[in-house]
């Protein structure tokens, strides 16, 4: 098969013709197994399980979304681990696109819901769902603003104006040596990804680490003054969350980052400490523009590792999961 004029960020690709497990399949089958076969035939390796009591490197959930949300952060020990009593908390979603949850190029406000139910559930003083939009910003943030106006009418917020960003400088960048970042995000406790995983044109996927984009004033600096993967590392290098809960519900594997296109029903939330094994896992779970891919085939994920910023060797990385 010629390569694809989609995949410009790949360096090698790893043709499969095996399709994205079904519901069905899920129900069916034990989800481990599922998981197992398909790697196996897939010709990919995936995290070792942890032994009973151990926390995991990777927590996967599968099932419905917001039991799975849940599930998948309670396998890394809880909210609690990561949120105490009286910290203010940064949770970073996709709300660039005004498309409903069906297009997947924004994360399903039901995911980003229950996360700031459990931020405040371990006692949260302030709990903030932000976002540098890319389209409308009011039409960007309804869905989620919507979903969590329980919790209060100021927790959804989209951010554009440069009063509200500060000059930050970037210690370990190599491009990208400072950014303007939301003063927001700097003076929080906790910062939270939760990123929807969908394709990039440019950087190939969009998962956390690419998702902090939205989390700075001129991202346009990224694409044209410096190399987009290199700059979206330096980024990550200050910017690392604390908890990465990528929601793979649905998966928008071709045309993004903003659609329309061909979108996958997994159901599955990744949660993870490490930002570049969660979107790692990511890459190696889900299909890209009808081909399976490894982490290593993807420029900025591959550095990331290679920079010490996390880790991309997912198979030797402790993984649970559990069915919901």
């Amino acid at each position: 098969m010629p390569p694809s004029p989609l995949l410009p960020f790949c360096e090698h690709l790893e043709p499969s013709a095996r399709s994205p497990m079904s519901r069905r399949g899920f129900l069916k089958y034990n989800a481990r197994l599922l998981l197992w076969t398909a790697a196996i035939s897939a010709g990919l390796r995936l995290p070792r399980p942890a032994a009973a009591g151990e926390i995991p490197d990777i927590a996967l959930a599968v099932g419905d979304r917001v039991p799975a949300t849940r599930a998948a952060v309670d396998l890394l020990g809880g909210m609690g681990r990561f949120v105490k009593p009286g910290q203010k908390v940064v949770i970073k979603p996709n709300m660039s696109f005004a498309g409903g949850p069906e297009d997947a190029t924004d994360t399903n406000p039901e995911v980003v819901r229950e996360l700031v139910a459990m931020c405040r559930e371990a006692g949260a003083e302030r709990v903030r769902v932000l976002d540098h939009t890319l389209r409308r910003e009011e039409r960007c943030i309804e869905g989620v603003q919507k979903a969590c106006e329980v919790h209060g009418d100021d927790i959804v917020q989209a951010v554009s104006r440069s009063r509200f960003f500060k000059e930050t400088p970037i210690p370990e960048g190599r491009q990208m040596t400072e950014t303007d970042v939301m003063r927001e995000v700097l003076e929080a406790d906790v910062l939270i990804a939760a990123p929807v995983a969908k394709s990039h044109s440019g950087a190939g996927v969009s998962l956390s680490m690419k998702g902090m984009m939205g989390l700075v004033y001129n991202r346009g600096v990224m694409h044209s003054r410096y190399d987009l993967h290199e700059s979206i590392v330096d980024l990550a290098s200050l910017l690392k969350p604390a908890l990465v809960v990528v929601d793979g519900s649905r998966v928008l594997s071709t045309n993004g980052p903003g659609g329309p296109g061909r979108v996958l029903k997994t159901d599955t939330i990744i949660a993870s400490t490490d930002m570049v094994a969660a979107d790692a896992q990511a890459v190696s779970m889900f299909e890209w523009y009808g081909r399976k891919l490894q982490p290593r085939n993807v420029k900025h994920i591959r550095i990331a590792h290679e920079r010490g910023l996390g880790r991309m060797d997912v198979e030797n990385l402790r993984l649970k999961q559990v069915q919901v």
